[in-house]
């Protein structure tokens, strides 16, 4: 529903979480993330608060997760992927790239162009960038 609002965790505490789960390691997450190893530590105890529970268990030299960190982690998991592919099928949809159509220029001139008319008329958002070459006739020599 468009418009409403979810009250959703801080998305740069489930990065962080994200990647200290799937590396089991803060300084690892830190080092993907481009930030330090504190700054990880922040962002996952404060996903720790606003949920009200451990998503860790802090050892001497180690993390693992909790029961509920790794059900957190699973659905954090395909949500992230679910994001990524809609995102990647967003671009494409929206972003126009020309179709690149190369050939010679005698099959250009006499049954490409004739035909190129139809084809825009079916198809008025696709940009055709057409490349016309001519071809080789090398007469081998003995």
């Amino acid at each position: 529903m468009r418009g409403t609002r979810h009250r959703l965790p801080p998305l740069v505490a489930l990065r962080a979480f994200e990647a200290a789960a799937r590396h089991l390691s803060f300084t690892r997450a830190a080092q993907e993330l481009g930030v330090t190893h504190g700054a990880i530590s922040h962002q996952v105890r404060g996903l720790e608060e606003y949920l009200g529970f451990a998503l860790f268990r802090r050892l001497p030299r180690r993390i693992v997760l909790t029961e509920a960190g790794e059900a957190l982690f699973t659905k954090v998991c395909t949500a992230f992927d679910l994001l990524e592919m809609t995102t990647v099928q967003v671009v494409a949809a929206y972003t126009k790239r020309p179709l690149v159509v190369s050939c010679i220029a005698t099959f250009s001139m006499r049954w490409l162009m004739p035909r190129l008319h139809q084809f825009k008329a079916r198809h008025p958002d696709i940009d055709i960038h057409l490349m016309c070459t001519g071809f080789d006739c090398r007469i081998p020599t003995r």
